[in-house]
């Protein structure tokens, strides 16, 4: 047992090394780590009930008492920020692993098979890839209701085209190695040889696929949020910012609830798109040779 602890140290120390080369990865990893650590203490660490309205007059400016202001409600805009990074978080990982998952069963079928199955699942592919994403997330979240599950698995549905494509190349190219020409030669079946075989082989291309589409998924729940098509009894950045300019904050010259939620939302989706290009350095070795 102690040797397999080992051996993963060795490994996780190896590639850590190669992970840090990457000052870009670095910096993303440290801007996920700061919003995670505010999404799970958000009970602690926030200064105030972000649903409690008129704990300040409303949109009072940031300062001492309230550090980002307040909104048209007096609602303590810190707070909500801090309690929005969970819902940005949730919806990131979650509806990223939903389209990595269509998008990898996909690619693997499609690439693997190929022939009349390839076509159709490639077919499929190109009318998701050019139907408008964001009018149809629309029309599919007026549908079904603004719950936040409904938006995860709607965003999700509709995010995996591309990298089904990136699989379904992978695919194309391992199954013509000779290992997998060895192992169709033992008997392996079908099944065996895509989910145990060449599905380890693109694990590294998945994972930073995922958290590459954590940056898309971000975007979409904000903006969804924005139109007002998200829950509106859970706390989003996107739902501050739509909040804030229906009441008017522009006109009172209160910017701090459009700025403050709106760089939240662009800095989180650069963290993720950073540790995402920290990562490819893991299974990119031309990449890697090019620094």
């Amino acid at each position: 047992m102690s040797s397999i602890i080992k051996r993963a140290l060795k490994k996780f120390v190896k590639y850590f090394r190669i992970f840090s080369a990457s000052k870009v990865g670095i910096a993303g990893l440290i801007i996920i780590i700061v919003f995670l650590i505010l999404a799970l203490g958000a009970s602690i660490i926030a200064p105030y009930d972000p649903k409690a309205t008129y704990v300040s007059r409303p949109f009072t400016p940031p300062g001492f008492k309230h550090l980002l202001g307040t909104d048209e409600a007096g609602r303590d805009v810190l707070s909500q920020i801090i309690y929005g990074s969970q819902v940005a978080l949730i919806v990131g990982f979650s509806a990223a692993a939903v389209s990595t998952a269509i998008g990898t069963l996909i690619g693997l079928i499609s690439g693997y098979y190929g022939g009349a199955i390839d076509t159709v699942l490639m077919r499929i592919t190109d009318i998701f890839l050019i139907i408008p994403m964001l009018p149809l997330a629309i029309l599919l979240a007026l549908f079904f209701g603004p719950s936040l599950l409904n938006i995860i698995v709607l965003i999700g549905f509709l995010g995996w085209p591309g990298l089904a494509r990136q699989i379904r190349a992978q695919v194309l190219s391992l199954k013509e190695l000779p290992f997998v020409e060895a192992l169709h030669a033992l008997g392996a079946s079908s099944r065996r040889i895509i989910f145990f075989h060449l599905l380890p082989n693109i694990s590294g291309l998945i994972f930073a696929s995922m958290i590459g589409g954590s940056v898309g998924a971000i975007l979409a729940e904000s903006g969804l949020a924005f139109l007002g098509l998200s829950d509106p009894r859970i706390i989003s950045w996107g739902r501050i910012v739509a909040r804030a300019i229906g009441s008017g904050a522009l006109v009172r010259g209160a910017w701090w609830p459009l700025v403050f939620p709106g760089l939240c939302i662009a800095l989180l989706a650069c963290g993720f798109s950073f540790f995402s290009h920290g990562l490819m350095l893991l299974v990119s070795p031309f990449l890697r040779e090019r620094r």
